[in-house]
């Protein structure tokens, strides 16, 4: 009995003993911010990693991470905040290190992989082409001084971009090369603008007859009839050779006599292509309009925070206009830099009606706001506003290599148009208008507007 006593009091301490001796390991390294789920082997390679001691525990270390596989994409250049957890397999959360939180917060799914790692960022699919460069000249150079290789997505509608490589240094590095690519390629000629702000000024069909007549003029596309008449054929005013037919009469016979004009049309066709002027470089009549500002929004988060400014300001730009209707003249011809022996734009001078400076300043409130915004890119934010009605530009040259120096010889058009009366016409509304697509009317697309006083309503 009292044996049987003593043998359980003994088993009871060595048990007591045992637990007091059985604790769980804690690491003591800090343990880096990641999103993502970690496998229960990996999590158990994390927490078993500085148990041992000696040339062991380095080799296995070293083995653990070349074996992980990591995927970040920068999404924010705030650091987080201490509430932030990442959870493992559902049931275990680390606390991140305020330490390890580098300038940008970046986003990992991690897998177990032979030695290869990726990254992955997310690039606007019209901004892919600068990372590729012209015959993948851009791609090649970064892999071939990094060791990495960039992939791009399969299809337009998806955006990530992928760098693979053995070394997350190098990697990081090229993503690095590929951000400086896309900030310079956005904050120059590169890319080119998408969108601006315009005042309509198409809706005017007075000035739509008198920009008609004098595209017809120049371009020589006039139809002239029996009777001396003119016909415009439309806004698109189609170059072609014209033939004036004469029907005579004689006893019963009926002689038909065409009198080709094709000879003196490809004559005029030759001066003007000498000239450098063509169809192409004039605006089209429906798309007249005013240009306040230009910009670069190659997203679509770009396109509704630019729609977003516009209606935010609408009150400070009938502030600015003071709540009255607003009227603009043009006369005359002016080149944008240049001059007209080497024009590049030739545009319509505007001048408000009564010169109180109400439209400089309200498009001074649109500017200043969308500058302040961000959408406005490079030197773009330092451009000085000037109102203008393009008449002709030769950067709209069709069939012909776009060249930024490209002009054309506009001496005689000014000799005729330089004084030209254009007329007055209100300013109805503002647009956030996007390039090469166009609205039922036939004007640029309107992404967002705001309406201005009406000028037919009485004060």
């Amino acid at each position: 009995m009292i044996a049987s006593t003593g043998r359980a009091f003994f088993t009871s301490r060595i048990d007591r003993l045992s637990r007091l001796l059985s604790v769980s390991y804690v690491p003591s390294y800090a343990v880096r911010t990641f999103q993502g789920t970690i496998s229960q082997a990996n999590l158990r390679s994390l927490t078993t990693m500085n148990v041992g001691k000696g040339g062991s525990h380095q080799t296995a270390q070293k083995k653990k991470q070349r074996a992980f596989n990591q995927v970040w994409k920068p999404i924010s250049t705030e650091a987080a905040t201490s509430e932030e957890k990442l959870e493992v397999d559902g049931s275990v959360s680390l606390q991140p290190s305020r330490a390890d939180m580098s300038k940008e917060e970046l986003v990992s799914k991690s897998s177990v992989t032979d030695e290869k790692c990726s990254i992955t960022m997310q690039v606007d699919t019209p901004l892919l082409r600068f990372v590729k460069g012209e015959g993948g000249s851009v791609q090649k150079q970064i892999e071939e001084e990094l060791k990495v290789r960039i992939i791009f997505p399969s299809s337009k509608e998806e955006n990530s971009l992928v760098i693979e490589g053995n070394k997350v240094e190098n990697m990081t590095k090229a993503s690095e090369r590929i951000k400086q690519v896309l900030e310079e390629a956005v904050n120059s000629r590169m890319l080119d603008y998408s969108h601006f702000i315009s005042l309509p000024l198409a809706l005017h069909p007075d000035l739509l007859k008198k920009l008609i007549k004098f595209q017809s003029t120049i371009l020589g596309e006039i139809a002239v009839d029996d009777s001396g008449g003119t016909d415009h054929s439309g806004d698109e005013l189609e170059s072609q050779s014209v033939s004036q037919m004469e029907v005579v009469e004689e006893k019963d016979q009926v002689r038909v006599k065409i009198a080709e004009r094709g000879a003196a049309s490809g004559s005029k066709s030759r001066i003007l292509s000498d000239l450098g002027i063509d169809k192409s470089i004039f605006i089209k009549p429906k798309t007249f309009h005013l240009t306040v500002l230009m910009l670069k929004l190659w997203n679509k988060d770009r396109v509704a925070t630019a729609s977003d400014v516009l209606q935010r300001i609408s009150s400070k730009v009938m502030d600015a206009l003071e709540n009255r209707p607003i009227s603009i003249h043009l006369k005359g011809l002016t080149c944008m830099k240049g001059s007209p022996a080497k024009a590049r734009v030739v545009y319509a001078p505007v001048y408000e009606v009564g010169e109180e400076g109400r439209l400089v300043r309200a498009c001074e409130v649109i500017r200043d706001a969308f500058v302040k915004s961000g959408l406005v890119v490079g030197k773009d934010a330092q451009q000085s506003l000037k109102l203008h009605a393009t008449l002709m530009n030769a950067r709209h040259r069709k069939n012909k290599k776009k060249r930024w120096n490209d002009s054309f010889d506009a001496r005689q058009i000014f000799d005729e148009y330089g004084s030209e009366e254009w007329g007055e016409y209100p300013i109805q509304e503002i647009h956030l208008s996007q390039r090469f697509k166009f609205d039922e009317s036939g004007y640029y697309h309107c992404c967002s507007s705001i309406a201005l006083p009406d000028p037919t309503l009485t004060i």
